[in-house]
């Protein structure tokens, strides 16, 4: 069963949502990453689903979520999760964020964990300092556009071995980032800028598992180590994968989520 809309934040944001699987299994909702879209979790999907009620949702300022102008914060961010569930009537959930979402999903641990199961942070950090390089990177981003930022991604997002073998799923997400919002990944750049959770992690009572890639240039393994040594007993998978390691590693990435919140 599908069913897909939006609902309306406190602020006025619009957040689209999806919901796959069936009516009564556990539900799994799925973050994204920035300069994606729900849509970078189709490598999941047809397994998820069978296990999962699995509800996904763009951030504000991607795919067909609202797109406010000016800076975004974490707590933002997180409220947009918890508005959702409240919208939907939904008390506690399990929750699986790649990189931003994986951000997201840390403000979640940290300040509602009565809400959560169980916690998936894919590919991310609690800090991606320093602010200034963000600040630059949203500059560039107003002044030359994404299509810039989508030609450099690739060696970023993927493994040089994964670009030569899939360039079509290279081209995919280059294009998708290309023809996102100038003032969503900028929004969500401030965002990241302002973050530093890492003083916050042992407030983390929520069973959580660390999912990184060994070849990730943006969220190195020392980041996954960090959450990994941060968030009490918090478990560490590391998948031979750069930043997108759903992508390149869909299946081992989908046996970590399936495995870790079944066990």
């Amino acid at each position: 069963m599908m069913d897909q809309s939006f609902i309306t934040c406190g602020d006025g944001c619009q957040i689209h949502f999806r919901l796959d699987g069936a009516n009564g299994a556990p539900i799994l909702v799925l973050s994204n990453s920035l300069g994606t879209a729900m849509s970078m979790w189709e490598p999941q999907m047809a397994r998820l689903r069978q296990h999962f009620r699995v509800l996904r949702y763009d951030q504000r300022g991607h795919g067909l979520s609202d797109c406010p102008r000016g800076a975004y914060s974490m707590d933002r961010l997180g409220r947009d999760v918890i508005e959702l569930l409240d919208t939907l009537e939904l008390d506690r959930v399990n929750f699986c964020g790649l990189s931003l979402g994986g951000m997201t999903g840390q403000w979640l641990g940290i300040r509602t964990p009565e809400r959560f199961e169980r916690l998936i942070l894919a590919n991310t950090s609690p800090y991606m300092g320093p602010p200034s390089a963000w600040d630059a990177r949203i500059t560039l981003v107003y002044r030359e556009g994404l299509a810039m930022l989508a030609q450099a991604s690739a060696e970023r997002w993927f493994t040089p071995d994964f670009c030569k073998e899939r360039p079509d799923k290279v081209a995919l997400f280059q294009a998708r980032l290309a023809g996102g919002s100038q003032t969503g990944y900028a929004g969500c750049c401030a965002a990241i800028r302002d973050m530093d959770m890492r003083p916050s992690l042992g407030l983390v009572k929520v069973p959580c598992l660390v999912i990184g890639g060994e070849s990730d240039p943006a969220t190195p393994r020392e980041h996954s180590e960090a959450l990994h040594e941060g968030i009490p007993d918090a478990a560490l998978k590391m998948l031979p994968a750069a930043h997108l390691s759903n992508v390149e590693q869909p299946h081992a990435f989908t046996d970590a989520v399936i495995d870790f919140i079944r066990d």
